[in-house]
């Protein structure tokens, strides 16, 4: 997403227009602003779900203030698109495609950013410290909420095991009864999933984070976003973005967990995986969009990725 600023339609979350499904708040987009909505849901006593899903028409802020009586922890999980929060104090949170932003927040007051006609789609499940306490006990708990501000916690690609109950999840309507304990049942897992490296005994906080450093690994992993049917070599990626291949390798692996070639095959696998699931094309068809060229080898690829194989995604 653009760091260039730019005049933005700013609305105060509130004034979406509303609407009540059974326990889950809904909020439109009005016409003027585009497509989409937001709803919220509670599936457990300090556990909720957010689904965000926005087409706007224009560059879009939505102003928000959160106050809340107990901090809270936000997993997001950025299915489509780009959207970033700009709080007042200066910090941003951007939140991408393929990958879980983990952010605290307390007392915190400033905007969510969208560009004019993308899509977005973004799951968030928002948990206070009794709810966290419950399954990962408090001392393990207390050391994430040192500040009431909002921060990043985690900024990590979506594991293989999170992205196929996201994809399960985004496609449930809230308003049906059945489906919010489905929902209920498959966050859990979900969660599982997310925040287990976060609360293990050999987590360590993020370090600082140098916002250049940042940068060229953002660009880097674009790249190989935008080119993933044809991706250049470590050595060229590392030539297009300024540094070379043994300060790229340690960008991906600080800020990605995960080697270059490991980036590439996550953005080939989850692009397929929505190809197959949105279009219902051919295995062959998927495997070629992402740059395979023999339908057995991204059959394997993709089984030991999600644990299933790609004709089970499709139909075809």
């Amino acid at each position: 997403m653009s760091t260039t600023k730019i005049s933005r339609w700013r609305i105060r979350n509130e004034e979406l227009e509303p609407s009540q499904h059974s326990n889950c708040l809904h909020r439109s987009l009005t016409e003027d602003l585009g497509k989409g909505y937001s709803s919220i849901c509670q599936l457990d006593n300090g556990l909720s779900y957010i689904k965000t899903e926005y087409t706007p028409s224009r560059d879009l802020a939505l102003l928000s203030q959160i106050s809340q009586q107990e901090p809270r922890l936000i997993v997001t999980l950025g299915l489509k698109g780009h959207s970033r929060f700009a709080n007042h104090h200066g910090e941003d949170i951007t939140f991408s495609q393929g990958y879980t932003s983990i952010t605290t927040a307390g007392i915190s007051t400033g905007e969510r950013q969208f560009e004019a006609n993308k899509h977005v789609l973004q799951l968030r499940f928002s948990m206070n410290k009794n709810w966290l306490c419950r399954y990962f006990g408090e001392p393990k708990t207390n050391r994430l909420f040192k500040h009431e501000a909002v921060q990043t916690i985690s900024h990590k690609p979506i594991s293989s095991q999170g992205m196929m109950i996201a994809q399960q999840l985004s496609s449930k309507k809230t308003s049906n009864e059945m489906n919010k304990l489905f929902i209920h049942g498959q966050a859990l897992t979900l969660l599982t999933a997310e925040l287990a490296p976060l609360f293990s005994s050999t987590h360590k906080p993020t370090a600082k984070i140098s916002q250049n450093d940042k940068a060229i690994a953002n660009m880097a992993r674009e790249i190989l976003y935008e080119d993933c049917k044809n991706p250049p070599s470590v050595e060229q990626l590392s030539k297009q973005v300024g540094c070379n291949q043994f300060k790229l390798k340690k960008l991906f692996h600080r800020y990605f967990n995960n080697t270059p070639y490991g980036v590439l095959l996550e953005i080939r696998m989850n692009k397929a995986y929505e190809l197959l699931e949105s279009t219902n094309c051919h295995v062959n068809t998927a495997a070629y969009s992402v740059g395979y060229q023999h339908s057995s080898n991204f059959s394997l690829a993709f089984k030991k990725f999600f644990g299933v194989l790609p004709k089970e995604i499709s139909k075809h």
